[in-house]
C-alpha cells in the first residue's frame, strides 16, 4: 500500500509541473537568431546566438519578472503547431533532441547538426520552461549545413 500512496505523489508532482501556470510577458517581447537567416547554408559546427529585446534572460528556476531563458526547437514543427497543439503551450518544454534547453542563461551555443537541411526556431521559458503568455517564439527558419 505504501508503494502505492508514494506512486500516487510521484504522479501528482509530475502532472503539476507538467501543467504549470504561464508567466505573462510584456507587450512587444521578441527572440530572434541573430547571425542566422532563413536560408541560410552553413558550416557545421552551427555557432547560434540568440538575441531579445523587450525582455531579460535569467537562469531556469530564477523567478524575476519580465524574464526568461532560451530554448531551440530542432527538425521539428513551430511551437504550438506540432502533435500536441494548444496544449504544448501549457506544459513545460520538453528536453531531448528537438527541444534544447539553456537554463544557464546561455546567449549561444554551437550545434553539430548533420550536413542537410534543418529547422530552428527560438523560444523562451520562465522560470520552470513553460512558454510564457503571449508565447515568446522567433520565426522557425530553416538552414542547410554543408
Amino acid at each position: 500500500m505504501k508503494l502505492l500512496t508514494k506512486s500516487f505523489a510521484i504522479l501528482a508532482v509530475t502532472a503539476s509541473m507538467a501543467f504549470a501556470e504561464r508567466t505573462a510577458a510584456p507587450e512587444g517581447a521578441e527572440v530572434y537568431f541573430v547571425n542566422l537567416e532563413d536560408g541560410a547554408t552553413v558550416s557545421a559546427p552551427v555557432k547560434v546566438v540568440f538575441g531579445l529585446s523587450g525582455m531579460g534572460v535569467a537562469p531556469a528556476g530564477t523567478e524575476k519578472e519580465h524574464t526568461g531563458h532560451h530554448h531551440i526547437l530542432i527538425d521539428r514543427a513551430p511551437l504550438g503547431e506540432g502533435p500536441d497543439g494548444e496544449e504544448e503551450l501549457q506544459n513545460a518544454i520538453p528536453s531531448d533532441d528537438n527541444h534544447m534547453h539553456f537554463g544557464g542563461g546561455q546567449t549561444e551555443v554551437e550545434l553539430d547538426l548533420e550536413p542537410g537541411e534543418h529547422t530552428l526556431q527560438l523560444v523562451l521559458g520562465d522560470m520552470n520552461h513553460v512558454p510564457h503568455d503571449p508565447p515568446v517564439t522567433s520565426d522557425q527558419i530553416t538552414i542547410t549545413v554543408e
